[in-house]
């Protein structure tokens, strides 16, 4: 198969290789997914990097964790009507070497989710990672049907999904951006957009929130901690999937009393029945036109140094996209 690899970490264009590597083949409990898109993830190229000091996990590694595509093979142990079958993918190198950067990725039969004929490739290979961790983020503290749920980082990959699904199960969205110049790309029916550049951020969300919020689904908690603590209501969780200082100070005691939960979450890390549901309710909402995701570029796979790159610098507002030549 003509898959990208790695066999050191470094710079994307120094240590990323395109060639051919032998057919994977699926084993017990496993299905083989011949993969039409590919997502990349910044956890692909943290890895690729060598991040907070990460050592190489495998000798080599096929990197990203996400794709869509076909089953083509399936190991003993799962039902052999799965082959043809339309698929998304998460988790493919999550404690695994070898992910969907390649025409084929072999996964546990639950990790390759039925994606309906009327979705596209696209979407489906941008699910896994992001939408599995927005989903964490919004549900692991119980529904939010009434409540009022705010979104940092909106316009990013898992905020996007978790203002959608928030909206989606029933709740009040009200979201930020970095600019004012931003607001115009939020969609209004999902909803309350504010600018965190405009001179009282937190009286802008309190006008939409006069109680405080309920849920806060956090991506940079170093910078909004103040922020989310003048806005946070009696029991509130903020539910953290990145920060930008790897020691985050916090404001201790005001939320100490106002009773606030402080969830971290690490996506390669939820328990398995959380991922399954959401895989689940990711596959529902998006089946009824509640999802769509922001594709910002495509590219083929021998440019996968230049997509990788193009994540290292920040990417734009939507997902970045392999193409996988079939």
């Amino acid at each position: 198969m003509l898959a990208s690899w790695y066999d050191d970490q470094g710079p994307a264009a120094d240590v990323l290789h395109v060639g051919e590597l032998p057919d994977p083949v699926p084993g017990p409990g496993e299905v083989r997914v011949r993969v039409t898109v590919s997502g990349v993830n910044p956890g692909d190229t943290k890895k690729r990097r060598g991040w907070l000091g990460s050592s190489m996990p495998y000798p080599r590694v096929i990197p990203h964790s996400d794709a869509a595509g076909v089953i083509d093979a399936v190991g003993p142990q799962v039902d052999a009507r799965r082959v043809g079958q339309r698929v998304w993918v998460y988790g493919a190198q999550s404690y695994r070497p070898f992910g969907t950067a390649a025409q084929y990725t072999v996964v546990p039969d639950h990790q390759a989710v039925p994606l309906p004929d009327h979705l596209s490739d696209e979407l489906g290979a941008s699910l896994g990672i992001p939408g599995i961790t927005a989903h964490r983020a919004v549900f692991a503290d119980g529904p939010v049907d009434g409540q009022l749920v705010l979104v940092h980082g909106v316009l990013g990959g898992v905020g996007s999904l978790a203002a959608q699904l928030a909206h989606w199960a029933g709740a009040t969205v009200i979201a930020t951006v970095r600019r004012t110049a931003d607001l115009d790309h939020v969609d209004p029916a999902v909803a309350h957009a504010i600018a965190l550049d405009t001179g009282e951020p937190a009286a802008a969300i309190r006008a939409h929130a006069p109680r405080g919020v309920d849920r806060i689904i956090e991506v940079a908690l170093s910078d909004n901690a103040d922020l989310d603590n003048a806005v946070a209501a009696n029991n509130a969780v903020i539910a953290a999937y990145a920060t930008r200082t790897d020691r985050t100070e916090i404001p201790f005691w005001p939320l100490l009393f106002n009773n606030v939960t402080l969830r971290l979450l690490g996506s390669d890390d939820f328990p398995a029945e959380a991922k399954r549901q959401a895989a689940r309710d990711l596959t529902s909402a998006a089946a009824v036109g509640a999802l769509t995701v922001a594709v910002d570029d495509r590219h083929p796979l021998d440019d996968i140094a230049k997509a990788h790159g193009h994540v290292d610098a920040g990417g734009g507002h939507g997902r970045i996209l392999l193409t996988i030549p079939q």
